[in-house]
């Protein structure tokens, strides 16, 4: 597959690098300290390209994980989502995935320094994408690495007089070089958890969930949660590694995934809980107020 630029940036104040590609959907493709990378590579770029097989830490947009069908409400109507077209990707029962952006090559990028990134995609110019999610807006995303911290500022301003849903999330998958994945040691602040059904979708029942610090042992996860507090702060450590996640602003539901067989685990801040925008729930971005949420990945 043809090798596309990517964009480097480095931490001023330590051997902390972080690697983005642009016309792949702006995904973060390496967070390496010092030559030891701390991002699950999984299927690598090319699998990404081809397959929207995530790695790295991709945007999920406009709706993370799954929807529980292939429409939703608007305006007493509903937005057709047909898997393969605008897009829309199908997760093996069928249901749309993750959006629409993988690997999208439309990102302007608009401003590079030595540790700063922006760019920008009008959503509303894309008849394709408006297709899946008819709310003109821009979408911006900022990134910035210093002091040993890789902070994501994401914007969306509406572009008309209507309201954009905001749904979206981003997956980062993280790993601890070095050290067995039973030996890494899981936090998370208190949330309330969202069991799900066979499909992944949130059933409606919740359950509180009490500050966790566990050591993975042989543990897997694929929950999802919500009420988490702005500020929250997840941890995943191994030896003497250690990664906080901070739920900075705009990020109130997570979603965390460490399957078996696989030395990865993804801390994922999301918008709104999986399948909001079938289910309702979720915050809105209003004309003439951009909607910002920001998370960071300090390495320790």
């Amino acid at each position: 597959m043809a090798q596309l630029p990517s964009v480097v940036l480095k931490d001023p104040s330590s051997p902390l690098t972080a690697t983005y590609v642009p016309s792949a959907g702006m995904i973060c493709t390496s967070l390496s300290d010092d030559g030891v990378e701390l991002l699950g590579q999984r299927r690598g770029l090319d699998a990404y390209l081809s397959d929207a097989k995530t790695m790295g830490i991709p945007l999920l947009y406009p709706w993370a994980n799954r929807l529980s069908g292939n429409d939703y409400p608007l305006d007493g109507g509903a937005v057709t989502l047909t898997p393969g077209v605008g897009g829309v990707r199908g997760d093996a029962n069928g249901l749309p995935m993750h959006g629409v952006l993988a690997a999208y090559p439309g990102w302007l990028v608009t401003e590079h320094t030595g540790n700063r990134l922006t760019a920008e995609l009008d959503f509303g110019a894309q008849p394709r994408l408006l297709a899946s999610f008819p709310f003109p807006h821009v979408l911006a995303l900022d990134v910035t690495l210093a002091e040993r911290a890789l902070t994501v500022q994401t914007t969306v301003t509406p572009t008309t007089r209507v309201s954009v849903p905001l749904c979206y999330g981003f997956h980062p998958y993280f790993t601890v070089p070095g050290v067995p994945r039973s030996e890494w040691t899981l936090r998370t602040p208190r949330l309330r958890h969202l069991p799900v059904d066979g499909q992944g979708i949130p059933t409606g029942a919740s359950d509180e969930w009490p500050a966790f610090s566990e050591k993975l042992g042989d543990k897997t996860f694929d929950d999802g949660y919500d009420e988490v507090p702005q500020g929250g702060v997840f941890t995943l450590s191994g030896g003497d590694r250690r990664i906080d996640v901070t739920f900075d602003h705009g990020y109130p539901a997570a979603q965390i995934f460490a399957p078996a067989g696989d030395d990865l685990v993804a801390i994922e801040p999301m918008s709104a809980p999986t399948n909001a925008l079938r289910a309702g729930g979720y915050r809105t971005a209003e004309p003439g107020r951009p909607a910002v949420s920001v998370f960071t990945v300090r390495v320790g």
